[in-house]
Parts: C-alpha cells; structure tokens; sequence
C-alpha cells in the first residue's frame, strides 16, 4: 500500500460538494469555478479516494473527506469532461465477514458514465492472492499490488445533447414487432455500412441498417447488453471474448468496444445518435440489461468495482459471508433488495430514459431480482419501485422470468406493467411441428395469447413476447438441420448449452446437398415464421432468422466474436433466402394491417350475437368445432377462426374496431390432409391469402372456396384463409 501511494500525487484541495447526484458531474461550482462533483455510496469504508490519471498515466489522488448518509463526496476545482478516474476504498479486509476492501485496487465508479480501456484480468486486478498455494483460502489472502496499470478508468461526461427534436415512437405493445440484435454482430459485415463504422453504434444508425429494419417493418430493436461489460478469465485464457455482453461492470456507460468514435466520452454521443436515426424510422430501442449480477464473479473473481467499495451492501451474502448467494449461475447475485441496490439499478434505468433516449428494458434473469430474502416474491422491493416510479411505470418492461435458484421459473407471475418471455409458446411451436405434441391443447393457448398464463390482474394477450428463438440457443435455420448442439469452437467439451433443442433436423444432420431434404427445411422455416407472426401476443424475430442465418449448429454462441456469431449479409442474395425474407415482411405487413392479429384483449370465446359466432373458434380436420375429447386426442393438425366483426377496443376516435375475418389451417402431419372449410355462420366463402407450402410467397390468385368445401391442406404446412362473404 504504501509504494503504491508513493507514486501518486498529492491532489488538489477538495471542497465539500455535494452527496447527490452519485457519481463524477461536471458543472459549475462556487465562485463560478469549474469543476467535478464526485460522490461514492459505501458504507463500509473507512476513506475513498478519486484517483486521476493523466494522458500518460500518473496518478493523482483526491481524498474525499465529507461524509452524508453513507455517501463520500466532494467537489474538486478544474476536472473537466474527459478526464480519467478511478476510486480508492480503504476499509476493512475480512473475507470471512464478506468485508473485502483493498486500496491497492483501483475501482470503477458504478455511476461512470463513460468507461476508457479493456478488462483483460491480470494477476494484479484480484484483490486476493490469485497464486496462493492453498486454493481453498486463497480468496483470503489480501494481494497489495496496485492495478491502475491493468484495468479501464471511468471518464467525466458532460452532457449537453438536446433531445428536443427526437420524436419517441411510443408504439403500443399490441402493435410491436421486437427484433433482437447484437449490435456488434448484425453490423460487421454488412457490405452497405462502411468499413470503419462497422460493429458499432454509428454502424447500427447508419442509413443501410435502418433500411433493412425499417424494410422489414420492426418496431422495436432488443438490443443485446450495450452496458460496460468484462471478458471473462477463462474465456481470455482460451484466446475468446464474451460476445454477448452478459457479464456488466457499468451500469450507467455505453460499452466502449462498440464506438467508432472514441472512448473519452464520444461512445455516449454516438449511441445518442443511433437512437434518434431509429426513432427517426419509428423504430424503437429496448435494452436487455444485467442487474441481476456482475462481471466480478464469486470469491475468487476480479475486484474491479462493487466488491471493493462494499462488498456486503453490495451482494447477497450467503450465511458464510465468504461466499456469494448465487442465483444466476455467474458466481454472484446482486441484493436488488437493498435500498443503494436499488437506487444504482433504478438510477441507471432513469438514465437510459431520460439522457440516452431508450424506449424499455428486457431483464435478464428478473426473477434473481425479484428475490426478497431469499425466495422470489411479487411484492419485493424492486417491483414495488419500479411499479410507483413515474418515468419507468411508463416504458417498455420486459422480464425474462425465471433465475437458476430454488423457485425461480415464473413464467406468467410477474404483475401488471410487465410484459415476458415466454418459453412455453417456444416449446410447444417447436413441438408441434417437429411432431412431438401429444395433443393441441397447449398450442391453442400459445396461439391465442396464452390466456392461461396471463389473464389475471387486468394483463392482456400482449403481456407475452412469443418467440421460437433468441439469442439463447439455435437460430432458426440450425432448429431445422441439426439436432444435437455442435459447441466444440467454445472449448468446453459440450458443457455448456442445453441438451434440450426440440429441434428436428429433417432427416440429416447438419447442412445436406439433398435437394428434398433442403425443400423441406424451407417450409418449415416458413411454417415458424407464420406461426410466430400471426399468433396472438407480442412477437419477437432474431436477426438474420428472416434469411436463414445459420451458426453450424451452436447453440451458445455467446463467446464466439466471429463469423459464427455474426449476421451473414450475402444470405438475402441467395434466391431460397429471399423468398424467405419475403414472406417475413409480408406477415409482419400482414399483421400490421389487420387488429384481429394484434388483439388487445383476451379471446371470449363465447357467441357475440344472435347467429352463435364468437370471437375464436377451433375446428378439426373434418370442418366440426373441436369437443373436450379433441383436444384430449393425438393430432397433428389445428384450424383456428378469428373473428373480426366485434374486436374488443374501440380506435382513437372511440369508434368500435371492426376487421376481416381469418381461418389458419396448421397442419404438421407428413401427408396431405383433407379439410372441411367451416361453413355458416363462419363462412359462406373464403379467399386463400397464404399457403406455406409453397416455395415462391407471391399472392396467390383470388380463387373462392366455399363454405363445407374440402380442401387438400398439403403435409407440413400452414394456410391462411380470409372470410369473403
């Protein structure tokens, strides 16, 4: 401790300043002398220091003396914006007490708001002895070498964008259309971007990407984590990178490897400006944030930021105040319980709203933040906040609901304002047309909207975002050619990614010059693609799933930084792709068109007038309205009737929202059925809009059918019909 302090400046005077907000601000002090405003929650410590560094690297150190609420501040005279920082905690060092401070760190402020430099996770970043001969205490023994040389340091923003001209599109969550993306990825090898611009934010606003998104008619882009994250040790050591992000460290910074145009403060004006071009296109943002852990791991991770200020505020402790309750299978949970927990979350939510412009957030694993003591509770601390917060009640909530600890799937309990992931409409479309549903009672639900998890508590048809993929697991194209995972570019010996694929490879494993075998994983994909879009809820694409992106069958690609992660911008070129992604914007065009696909109010199913037709009606093969017995009975094939004359809602004007009426035919059997079309009172004809079957997705001809007309509904497709008369 003392030779690191040795080669530290002594610092200006520092003025009292004030304990709010947290964090470095620049403005103006007394006597209209500029400066920073630093302020570091840690209740624990017994001094901090802000530690600033020069373009060289010498450090000059600023004790912060004033004390308020657990809050170190004070105000230093001349530190402008991009100046480089850090914070020196002295306290305690007792492992055994979850007391973990260490001076000779030099720590991340949680509330930086810009982040310069890489983590790569030397020796010297630990705040334990990492090589100490007894493993099993080595988390013990306090490592006084000082890592300022080996790890990034905060940056002073100034922020003075005017968002005065940036035009929210507010679109409502019946209307949204999620299109997950990876900004990094679905950039870098986009030939319509410029080289230089490529993998960043100024890539993803640029006029090319937009196009697509645009052309594709998103309305809303689910990025994935964009906060200041770290690579993981074991990943650094195999020479690979966390790709996707899941692994924060910066709550409040732009991740700096995504800016092409500096990262002294210029990364958070270049994602600014990526947002207002996609507002600019109608499209909104929404992040998918990690408050639920931290880049530092367990006992024996890195000490880069919240470990060192206060480990135990910090953290969920378990009753060995040593190690970490861990909930998320990341090595530590964060106590989103706790009143400066929650005020760091919630802080950079109202953040990322207000100064950076975003629309919503996706939680991950939100149900490791939804934990009261020890067990997941809907009425804990952190819902409660966010429900009574007047900025976030208002945007976009989205949890993925389910952690790795005892009773942490909650699919369908998180409350109202909130929106989830639902996996089980994952599960049951991948059954159904891989065959492996033992009947069609939970495929009518998902579906629907899946009203069984979700109609209670005024939720409504919405509050489920339906998916078939995501970032997690097979990209559209591998759910269809491979059937076990092929990870072996990660390294770990087929450890990680689920077993659990629900995949069917049509008869070959991996990519086949069988011409059969290629026709048939087309209609497939077009058969997911049209279940997804015109079920009820809220769909989420993945990118490139719109061309046939393919991975080579990882499923867990969340450490490959390379074409295997990457979207592949010459598919479209490919005629078979383009067909592909002309039937995705024509569904999503085709849902946009019709509220009888965005329902805003569960299906009733019961008669809304004299004639008996109701709103949602399910029919067999042979034209008769399913009995209890149907849908008890193995089958492999659904029809579904939406009406359209008496669509719960009424528009902008209070007028009563009317719409067409559709008959969807899906059928996953391996030969043409015969189906009876339904006739009065549902229909007196119909008027064919969609058949999966085919290859080339042009409108078909305008051919009749009438009522008690049979059909021959091909193998292993979808047909989409719309009531004429």
């Amino acid at each position: 401790m003392a030779a690191a302090r040795a080669s530290a400046r002594p610092g200006p005077p520092v003025w009292p300043g004030s304990e709010h907000p947290l964090g470095a601000r620049f403005h103006i002090g007394p006597d209209g002398t500029a400066g920073t405003n630093f302020a570091v929650w840690a209740q624990g410590a017994e001094a901090v220091e802000v530690c600033l560094f020069d373009a060289g690297g010498a450090e000059t150190r600023c004790t912060l003396t004033e004390l308020t609420h657990e809050i170190w501040h004070g105000f230093v005279p001349g530190v402008r914006p991009g100046q480089r920082y850090g914070l020196r905690v002295h306290g305690r060092w007792d492992p055994w007490t979850g007391a973990r401070h260490n001076p000779a760190k030099l720590l991340l402020d949680p509330y930086a708001r810009a982040v310069d430099g890489d983590f790569t996770l030397p020796p010297e970043v630990y705040g334990h002895v990492r090589d100490w001969p007894q493993q099993y205490i080595a988390d013990t023994v306090r490592d006084d070498r000082d890592s300022a040389p080996y790890v990034p340091k905060g940056v002073v923003v100034h922020d003075d964008d005017d968002w005065a001209d940036d035009v929210r599109p507010k679109t409502p969550w019946a209307d949204s259309v999620l299109y997950e993306l990876h900004v990094r990825g679905f950039t870098m090898r986009h030939p319509g971007i410029p080289e230089e611009l490529r993998g960043t934010y100024a890539g993803l606003g640029h006029p090319a990407a937009v196009e697509h998104l645009k052309g594709l008619g998103v309305t809303a882009v689910e990025l994935l984590p964009v906060h200041q994250f770290a690579h993981e040790d074991h990943l650094l050591r195999r020479g690979l990178r966390n790709y996707w992000g899941y692994n924060s460290v910066g709550y409040f910074a732009p991740h700096a490897g995504y800016s092409s145009s500096g990262t002294a403060g210029q990364q958070v004006g270049e994602f600014k400006r990526m947002v207002k071009a996609l507002h600019a296109a109608g499209i909104e943002v929404i992040l998918d944030v990690v408050y639920n852990h931290t880049a530092e791991a367990g006992e024996l991770g890195p000490t880069l930021s919240l470990r060192g200020i206060d480990n135990r505020g910090y953290y969920r402790l378990q009753s060995d105040q040593r190690r970490y309750a861990d909930y998320t299978g990341c090595g530590n949970t964060l106590h989103a319980g706790r009143p400066a927990v929650l005020r760091l979350i919630t802080d950079s939510l109202r953040y990322w709203v207000t100064e950076m412009g975003v629309d919503g957030f996706r939680f991950d694993l939100a149900a490791a933040l939804a934990r009261s003591l020890h067990d997941v509770d809907m009425l804990s601390p952190f819902l409660a906040v966010i429900a009574q917060d007047p900025v976030l009640r208002r945007v976009k909530l989205i949890a993925e609901p389910w952690d790795v600890g005892s009773g942490g799937y909650q699919v369908g309990a998180f409350p109202p304002l909130w929106t989830e992931w639902n996996d089980r409409y994952r599960d049951a479309v991948r059954d159904f047309w891989r065959g492996a549903l033992p009947d069609v009672r939970d495929l009518g639900y998902r579906l629907s909207g899946s009203s069984d998890l979700y109609a209670w508590g005024g939720r409504r048809p919405y509050a489920s975002v339906n998916f078939v993929t995501a970032h997690d697991g097979f990209t559209l194209r591998d759910l269809v050619t491979y059937e076990r995972k092929h990870n072996d570019a990660n390294g770990e010996e087929g450890r990680d990614g689920t077993h659990d694929n629900r995949s069917w490879n049509c008869g070959a494993e991996g990519e086949s010059d069988d011409a059969r075998i290629g026709a048939l994983r087309r209609r497939q994909l077009r058969n997911l693609l049209t279940t997804l879009l015109l079920s009820t809820g809220v769909p989420m694409l993945v990118a490139g799933d719109e061309f046939g992106r393919t991975q080579g069958g990882n499923n867990n690609a969340y450490c490959q930084d390379n074409e295997t992660g990457w979207v592949d911008w010459s598919l479209p070129a490919e005629p078979a792709w383009q067909q592909l992604l002309a039937l995705t914007r024509r569904l999503i065009a085709l849902r946009h068109a019709h509220p009888v696909l965005r329902r805003r109010a569960f299906f009733s199913g019961r008669p809304q007038g004299a004639d008996g037709l109701r709103d949602l009606a399910w029919f067999t093969p042979a034209g008769a309205e399913m009995t209890e017995r149907d849908w008890y009975a193995p089958a492999a094939a659904l029809g579904m009737y939406l009406s359209g004359r008496d669509i719960p809602g009424r528009d902008e004007r209070g007028r009563q929202v009317t719409d067409d009426s559709f008959l969807m035919l899906l059928h996953a059997g391996d030969r043409p059925a015969r189906w009876v079309l339904p006739g009065a009172p549902w229909a007196e004809r119909y008027e064919l809009v969609l058949d999966t079957s085919l290859e080339e997705q042009t409108a078909p001809p305008a051919t009749a059918h009438r009522g008690g007309e049979a059909l021959t509904v091909p193998a292993r497709s979808v047909l989409l019909l719309r009531v004429v008369g």
